[in-house]
């Protein structure tokens, strides 16, 4: 089941008494959990049923001991663990102990009447445990995966259109590029961008732009975009706007951006089948015609020099090799007409 679909079953009081969510993915395990924390018990059911309980600061006996009790005046009562991967039951209790087989009996058996939450984050629960195989027959697991880079711009257009709004593929993938795979970030800059908008406005660029304090015209994106096709005038102003500008645009992150850059038109170099690049480089469809016209620009021999400069110049930039009277944005000057020239 989907997250959305768990939602929509416990919505529609459709409860299972044990859930166990596990995955790298946090963003969708605490979306869960804070629904089921919201809409489970009523105001008045939640003071006396609602236990929430820390992995680090608990342990199975806790648990097992709150998840046997009877609900006061209501039909359930809803224990929740969070980060349940810092329980140290998760390695101890798969021997024969009598307390390994008391929580086991109880996953096997769960009290109908406890709804048991178990939020294990940034890792895959083990699926060999006789734990898992028991919440999976008596309960319900989900496994959140991360989204892939080359998938990030869908979903961020799926979320913009969950909430009712629609986004342009240029604005979905500027926002996938610019702001990475958290997607807790990525859903706190979207219900930003939709605050004050109508809907019938489509989200664009220029928007992105705005709320998310990208500069229009000088910001790293643009920066690969001259890159790309070689406008030497673009980019010197880019790159003099990020030295008079250095704490918006630190070099180390201008640098690691370049240098994630040119290792995709590296791969895309050797890539046999051209048409997977952007799953293969991790990239929105919407910027591999950047990369086939860099790959054209930037030959192998050219990519491989300008890889081995960006990791001369980021030494420098930390004071390797440097006089250490040169600025960032001189180095960032000195790197860029070498990538060009």
């Amino acid at each position: 089941m989907s997250a959305a679909e768990i939602i929509r079953d416990i919505k529609a009081r459709k409860f299972k008494p044990v859930y166990l969510l596990h995955g790298e993915e946090p963003y969708y395990i605490d979306q869960i959990i804070h629904y089921m924390e919201q809409h489970v018990l009523s105001d008045m059911e939640r003071g006396f049923n609602q236990t929430v309980l820390y992995g680090k600061d608990t342990d199975m006996s806790t648990i097992m001991n709150a998840a046997k009790r009877y609900p006061m005046m209501s039909d359930f009562q809803l224990v929740v663990v969070k980060e349940a991967q810092d329980l140290k039951w998760a390695k101890e209790i798969e021997g024969s102990s009598k307390e390994a087989e008391f929580v086991l009996n109880y996953f096997e058996k769960p009290m109908p009447s406890t709804i048991l939450v178990l939020g294990f984050k940034y890792a895959n629960f083990d699926k060999r445990k006789k734990i898992f195989k028991a919440i999976n027959k008596s309960g319900l697991v989900f496994q959140s995966d991360l989204v892939r880079d080359y998938k990030l711009a869908e979903w961020i257009e799926n979320l913009v259109y969950e909430k009712g709004y629609k986004i342009a593929p240029q604005a979905s993938a500027l926002m996938a590029e610019y702001l990475g795979t958290d997607l807790s970030k990525i859903s706190n800059e979207v219900e930003k961008l939709i605050l004050n908008i109508s809907k019938d406005i489509t989200i664009d660029t220029d928007l992105v732009q705005k709320n998310i304090g990208i500069s229009k015209e000088y910001n790293v994106f643009e920066l690969q975009k001259a890159l790309a096709v070689k406008n030497v005038l673009k980019c010197n102003q880019i790159i003099t706007y990020f030295g008079d500008n250095p704490k918006a645009n630190p070099i180390v992150k201008v640098m690691a951006n370049l240098n994630t850059y040119f290792l995709k038109i590296l791969k895309y170099h050797y890539l046999q089948n051209k048409g997977d690049a952007a799953r293969e480089l991790g990239v929105s469809p919407y910027f591999i015609k950047d990369f086939e016209t860099a790959a054209r620009n930037y030959s192998l021999n050219k990519t491989f020099e300008t890889i081995s400069l960006m990791r001369e110049y980021d030494l420098k930039s930390k004071g390797v090799d440097s006089t250490g009277n040169t600025s960032d944005g001189e180095l960032l000057k000195e790197l860029i007409f070498k990538i060009l020239h």
